[in-house]
């Protein structure tokens, strides 16, 4: 009798305690994920963007790097290759702006930022120009970095690089 009216007592304490969290969740104002513009967070984003470009031009390898998260669930798209995972991401980081003597022009055209909470994609054209030795390389992709904010911090979680399609002079 005694184990019965213990377990009728907690199961009651725990149904009360749902009851209230249920509530809580309940009277908490709905934001609108989608269409708010979340203008805080847009800002820090952008400030990390921008971030994420100077480490480039001042040729930091270990900064870039910080700002990715990378784990299992970090992927990429480049080159129209299939795609790849962190590990492969970071070589591809350290291989490349490791290998840039000078950064001419970084430009991200077309900047466009949308914040979903604590996920954040940035989209641009690129039209950077850096030379490795006496080579001048210019990429002039289609970009989307995708940001998730973790301890307070945006980081990377997907790149998608695409070649920008060449306006044919007639």
């Amino acid at each position: 009798m005694k184990l019965r009216f213990t377990t009728l007592i907690i199961i009651t304490i725990l149904l009360a305690g749902c009851d209230c969290k249920k509530e809580h969740v309940e009277d908490m104002p709905k934001v609108d994920i989608v269409n708010e513009e979340f203008a805080e967070a847009k800002q820090e984003v952008i400030d990390t963007f921008v971030d994420i470009a100077q480490s480039i031009k001042d040729g930091d390898i270990e900064k870039l790097i910080a700002f990715h998260a990378y784990s299992p669930k970090f992927t990429e798209f480049k080159n129209g290759e299939p795609r790849n995972d962190g590990k492969a991401n970071e070589e591809h980081e350290r291989n490349v702006f490791g290998s840039v003597t000078e950064v001419i022009k970084f430009n991200a055209k077309d900047l466009a930022v949308a914040v979903y909470g604590d996920v954040a994609n940035v989209t641009f054209h690129s039209d950077f120009h850096l030379k490795f030795g006496e080579d001048l390389v210019v990429v002039n992709d289609q970009i989307t970095l995708l940001f998730v904010k973790t301890d307070a911090v945006w980081k990377l979680v997907h790149e998608h690089h695409s070649p920008l399609k060449k306006e044919e002079n007639i």
